[in-house]
Formats: structure tokens, sequence, C-alpha cells
């Protein structure tokens, strides 16, 4: 991620978390308390669970998390489509008519493995691990929120990141 870039995540999700209060604090909280309960109920077995996040002209396709484990645990990835294609693939900007990132924030079981390969993403700055997926399966075209609820979307750059959610700490002292 390019510096500057890095430096407007990091305020905007400090921003959202000082400027919101503390009710927003415990709001995000509840929710994803809620939410790490019915993850700890998902089923083990050798596959993913991808959450595709979309922001124009970069390389990676989303996040990658094991079942059962937390969000907050989970990967950005760049895929390699040599044995199947991302479920939106197509024609990308500015081509008209464009189809490539209509599935943003849509959730998928995601069959595959690790490379152990990494790839540089230009847009972002980032080297990211590579994923060979071989399926995929549309879990949730409406999962909701990915790290926290009172998260915004950007298209301008990368806002969504494991670090804006909240410790257990920050849980805590909310509730006080």
């Amino acid at each position: 991620m390019r510096p500057m870039n890095y430096l407007r995540s990091l305020v905007s999700g400090l921003a959202v978390i000082l400027l919101c209060g503390c009710d927003t604090l415990k709001t995000d909280c509840q929710a994803l308390a809620k939410r790490e309960a019915e993850i700890a109920l998902e089923p083990g077995g050798d596959y993913f669970i991808g959450r595709r996040y979309y922001l124009p002209f970069t390389r990676f396709w989303g996040y990658l998390r094991r079942p059962g484990e937390s969000w907050r645990s989970s990967r950005l990835v760049i895929m390699d489509e040599s044995i199947v294609r991302n479920p939106d693939r197509g024609y990308e900007p500015p081509v008209k008519g464009a189809t490539f990132g209509q599935d943003k924030n849509v959730e998928y079981y995601v069959y595959g493995r690790y490379t152990g390969e990494k790839a540089y993403d230009p847009s972002t700055d980032q080297v990211l691990p590579v994923f060979r997926p071989t399926n995929f399966v549309v879990r949730n075209k409406r999962p909701g929120f990915l790290f926290i609820p009172s998260e915004k979307y950007d298209e301008e750059y990368m806002t969504l990141r494991p670090i804006i959610m909240p410790s257990s700490y920050d849980c805590s002292t909310a509730d006080e």
C-alpha cells in the first residue's frame, strides 16, 4: 500500500472509532460478538470462506479465512486463475459494459490452496499471497459488514483492513 494511502486508511479507521463515540463502538462490539459466535459454529473442512473486496484497477481479489476463524485473521489475496476463473471475470473498466467487480462483498466458499508464491499489486503497493482456486460457491450475496458494522466502503482507496476491528479490550471497555 502506498504510504499516503496507508495513512489515510489508518486515520479513517481511527476517526471512525474516535468520532463515532462509545455508542458506535458498543454497537460494533455487540455485532462482532454475535458474528464471532456464528463463525465458531462453522463446520471445519478443506475450504475457505472468501469475501470479494473490489477496488477499481487493483489486482487483489479479496479476503480469505479458514472456517471457524475470525475475519481478523483473514488474508487479502491475489487469485491465480490458471485452474478456474474468478466468478465475476468479465470485461474490466474502461470497457463499456464492464462486468468485472460486480460481486463486490459477495461471500463464497472457496476451494483451492495457497501456492506459497507472492504477487505485487502496483495499485496498492502491496505484496500479497497467491491463492489458486479450484471452485467458488456462493455462500451469501448480502453478508453484511466485513470487519466492523460502522465501516464505510470507498472506491478511492483501500479502507477495509482487519486492523480496524476493535480488540477484545476495546469492546470490554465500551460496556463500561
